[in-house]
């Protein structure tokens, strides 16, 4: 948990205090008043999670899908109980208004047993004497999260990881860790070691990739840190599962309501202040709406208010931090010099705080930062095309590729829309889909099966021919 002193690592059902004296401070970024401390764990607190996780492995791996259902429902039912406290710590370490980072965590929560549900059945055995695929657990993972949903990026996984019977070492994002923090404790019903949690920066991350007791790696984050990590994966010949960045398009085609399509834009790009992976960065609008179109988005933008977190009116908290406001800024000050034109927003605020306005910049240039690069902040950029079959293919002209999304009032441009090359596609904001669909990125987006459902056991699991004959 979290105390005055600042957050503590989880390491064998403990809260452990770090052993070095080097700490982070935590900042609100709606007030840049630090609200926490942050011990960096070194390679004997990293060693010692590790191994923690490695111990309780048999026994955990051992324990009947049914009993481990039933501990991880009751740690979900913790952490529901939580929410409120766990929302409170997000949305000062990292900005995100109360009420989604509630709904959020609430939502997770709910699913996190879901994947243990599904284990009884599938690792039940019919006729042990039988030749078939056997199902092990890789042993310890290595769980490495983002800061724009600190709690729900760890749960998430965390339910199939531990639901296929691995042992689980979590290392949360320097930015935001106060909230995972505060999630040992809601593990109490876990056998010691089973989850352990590590604390601090980019090097605590690589001593735990690096550890040779750690068996497979799932990590969130951006793309340059994700080829590290599969590097280092690669070199110890690890399974690695990557969700990295993104720079998400819509392509809007004639025909379509141009105020309606601004709602779906607007929605996609401006939640969580744009600090979404799958956030709607690139639009491509047919010529015929587009007039339309954006002058409604620009009206759904002028509803997207920002300020505190804790501020019930407000749809909108600050970025993260001062680094990404900037980050933000550069892009869309670039984009305009180079001829885009700014519709709204793009001035930074005078009040304290790393807030960005919602932002609309229409026409950018193709090879502006604003185009090619992920931006993680409240702006959408719009191109208008002349048919929907260029608003594809400038859509498919990038080399991220977590996901896309399409809408049109044509049957017939349903099939081209699938051509959108992203890890999943959504058609006039989605529907019915398959059941329990996996995810996996494309190109620079990341690599691996990414499953938040039952399937995910097959992912998080070594699979084992057993033929069996007959003795003599």
């Amino acid at each position: 948990m979290t105390n005055d002193d600042g957050a503590t690592h989880w390491i064998g059902g403990l809260a452990v205090a770090s052993r070095g004296g080097t700490t982070l401070a935590v900042v609100d970024p709606a007030t840049e008043l630090r609200v926490g401390t942050l011990p960096v764990a070194g390679a004997d607190e990293v060693s010692a999670a590790v191994e923690s996780a490695r111990a309780a492995g048999p026994a955990w791996a051992a324990m009947k899908p049914s009993q481990r259902l039933g501990l991880l429902q009751a740690v979900a039912e913790r952490i529901i109980s939580a929410a409120d406290e766990l929302a409170d710590l997000e949305s000062r370490e990292m900005g995100k208004p109360l009420s989604m980072a509630r709904d959020d965590i609430t939502m997770s929560a709910e699913g996190f047993a879901g994947a243990a549900e599904a284990a009884i059945g599938f690792f039940t055995v019919d006729d042990a004497a039988a030749g078939r695929l056997v199902r092990h657990p890789y042993g310890v993972a290595a769980l490495i999260t983002p800061w724009n949903y600190p709690v729900c990026q760890v749960i998430d996984p965390l339910g199939a990881l531990l639901a296929a019977g691995n042992t689980v070492v979590v290392k949360p994002s320097e930015k935001a860790s106060l909230s995972v923090a505060a999630l040992g404790p809601l593990l109490a019903d876990l056998p010691p070691g089973v989850v352990n949690i590590v604390l601090g920066d980019g090097s605590t991350g690589a001593a735990l990739v690096e550890h040779p007791g750690v068996d497979l790696v799932h990590f969130t984050g951006s793309v340059a840190t994700g080829r590290r990590v599969a590097g280092t994966a690669g070199q110890r010949l690890i399974p690695a599962f990557l969700e990295l960045g993104g720079k998400d398009a819509l392509v809007i085609d004639e025909g379509v309501d141009p105020t309606w399509a601004a709602e779906v834009a607007a929605e996609g790009g401006f939640a969580n202040t744009g600090q979404v992976c799958v956030s709607v960065e690139r639009v491509y609008v047919h010529r015929a709406v587009a007039q339309s179109f954006i002058a409604a988005l620009t009206e759904q933008a002028a509803q997207w208010t920002f300020g505190s977190g804790r501020d019930s009116d407000i749809r909108m908290g600050p970025l993260v931090d001062a680094r990404q406001r900037d980050l933000v800024h550069a892009q869309v000050q670039q984009a305009v010099a180079e001829g885009g034109r700014l519709v709204l927003g793009g001035e930074l605020p005078s009040d304290p705080g790393f807030f960005y306005p919602p932002t609309i910049v229409v026409d950018p240039p193709d090879e502006s930062a604003l185009m090619t690069d992920e931006t993680f902040g409240p702006v959408i950029a719009v191109r208008v095309v002349d048919s929907f079959a260029e608003g594809i293919e400038r859509a498919n002209a990038t080399e991220y590729g977590l996901t896309a999304s399409a809408l049109t009032a044509n049957p017939d441009h349903i099939a081209l829309a699938a051509h959108l090359r992203a890890g999943a596609v959504t058609v006039n904001g989605g529907g019915d889909g398959p059941d329990d669909a996996p995810f996996e990125p494309a190109r620079a987006s990341g690599a691996g099966r990414l499953h938040f459902g039952p399937r995910a056991l097959e992912s998080y699991t070594r699979p084992q021919a057993l033929s069996v004959g007959s003795a003599r």
